[in-house]
């Protein structure tokens, strides 16, 4: 119960900061261009408010469902597809009555404040806390390549000195580089003290995603003993401290987490390992008693992350670098979600809440507030019909033809759009209810 509150309070909190402020993005424009506001709510108010209160022409409420906010603007087609009025002559008040020009940036405000508070956020970020970072001195034994990794030419212990001839501030960016920012050449430093240069394939992502390996270069960290339990399995069966793993059952694997997996998958049966010892390989055979260690114990060597710190001026620039690459990894990874396995994958209130850690953290709460408003920006300007970005392809039509698109053809569309919007969130919610009871 107590993680639960955790992660939904974090999630209301995050949420209702960036609704108002996404709404206050529409109504702060509404307003200087004299058009009337009747409504601003954060949640809705179906059926009944928690709160309201009417300010001059605008009542101020906050509803009971939480699933977004909404400011009612007079004379425009919205989702509470309250049409008397537009039946009616226009008002000089009026959203339909205002310049085209007006009412675009009434509509990108939204989205306009979600993006430069997200950057906001990450600049703030960098210069309160810095950031985390890992090196290639602290990547000990290199990176362990996935099998697609493999094929195209990386092998364990690379170190990678630059990405399209650039050097990586952050050496695991090299994952996001080949999964999502389309890096063409990578050069590698081999453990043999060899360097290569290897060109990454077109589409290279797509398979990686295919595969599940979308982080196709892990630290290595080899199976290295550093303690045998006294009269284990292991023990009797002659392992020692500073052996290392380099096979089992036949199979070459000498990662203690592809070791660990593959002895764990051997249930009550002899297991063959290979063992590198003072230069030689050697081998035992070590009798695994079902749901029961073998008895032994891994040396640790992940690496370490080095903190950096910035400058106010310097947390500027980093920011932004984050918040645009932030942006352009979302947007790169959304080709995805229109292929099966991508779709499985949506979720809803339960996986953004996942996001949130188990315990209160400052910092980490506006990494995640500045995902989502990223996010929540880029969502938003889909050319949807109910969504800001439906709005803004219906003014677009205008300033490009001088007419306006009829009104039956834009109340049609945003019924449509409401009902794609409801469609979706009951999927992904969906998704997170049978993840939940199907882990």
């Amino acid at each position: 119960m107590e993680l639960f509150l955790v992660k939904g309070g974090q999630l209301i909190l995050s949420l209702s900061i960036l609704i108002v402020l996404h709404e206050l993005g529409h109504f702060i424009p509404a307003k200087l261009f004299k058009t009337r506001v009747e409504k601003f709510y954060l949640f809705f108010d179906v059926k009944f408010s928690l709160f309201k209160k009417k300010v001059g022409e605008t009542v101020y409420g906050i509803g009971w469902l939480p699933l977004g906010g909404y400011v009612k603007i007079s004379g425009m087609v919205d989702e509470s597809m309250d049409t008397e009025q537009l039946a009616l002559p226009a008002q000089p008040w009026e959203f339909r009555a205002k310049p085209t020009w007006q009412r675009l940036i009434i509509m990108l405000g939204g989205v306009t404040v979600n993006l430069v508070l997200g950057f906001l956020l990450y600049m703030m970020i960098m210069f309160v806390w810095g950031r985390t970072i890992v090196t290639n001195d602290a990547l000990i034994a290199g990176l362990d390549p996935t099998p697609q990794a493999q094929a195209i030419g990386f092998e364990q212990g690379d170190k990678v000195l630059t990405v399209n001839g650039q050097e990586l501030t952050d050496a695991l960016d090299v994952n996001k580089w080949v999964f999502l920012r389309g890096a063409e050449t990578v050069t590698v430093a081999r453990a043999n003290g060899e360097k290569k240069t290897l060109s990454i394939p077109e589409d290279f992502g797509k398979t990686l995603f295919a595969t599940g390996e979308m982080f196709p270069l892990i630290p290595f960290m080899p199976a290295l003993i550093g303690e045998v339990v006294a009269d284990s399995p292991a023990a009797q069966a002659g392992i020692l401290p500073d052996d290392r793993i380099v096979g089992v059952n036949g199979i070459a694997i000498s990662s203690w987490p592809k070791v660990r997996q593959a002895i764990e998958r051997q249930t009550d049966a002899p297991i063959l390992l290979s063992l590198e010892r003072n230069n030689s390989i050697q081998e035992v055979t070590v009798l695994a008693v079902k749901d029961a260690p073998i008895g032994i114990f891994f040396k640790e060597m992940r690496p370490t992350s080095s903190p950096v710190s910035y400058s106010f001026s310097e947390s500027i620039k980093e920011g932004f670098d984050y918040g645009y690459w932030t942006l352009h990894d979302y947007v790169a990874q959304f080709k995805f979600v229109f292929t099966k396995k991508g779709a499985s994958q949506l979720g809803g209130f339960g996986t953004i809440a996942s996001l949130f850690p188990a315990k209160w953290d400052w910092r980490v709460f506006w990494e995640r507030t500045a995902l989502i408003s990223i996010i929540l920006a880029f969502m938003n300007v889909l050319p949807i019909p109910a969504l800001d970005g439906g709005h803004v392809v219906f003014l677009t039509y205008e300033i490009l033809t001088g007419r306006k698109p009829h009104q039956k053809v834009m109340e049609y569309a945003q019924m449509i759009g409401i009902f794609l919007l409801l469609g979706l969130f009951i999927y992904a919610n969906g998704n997170d209810l049978y993840r939940y009871l199907f882990p």
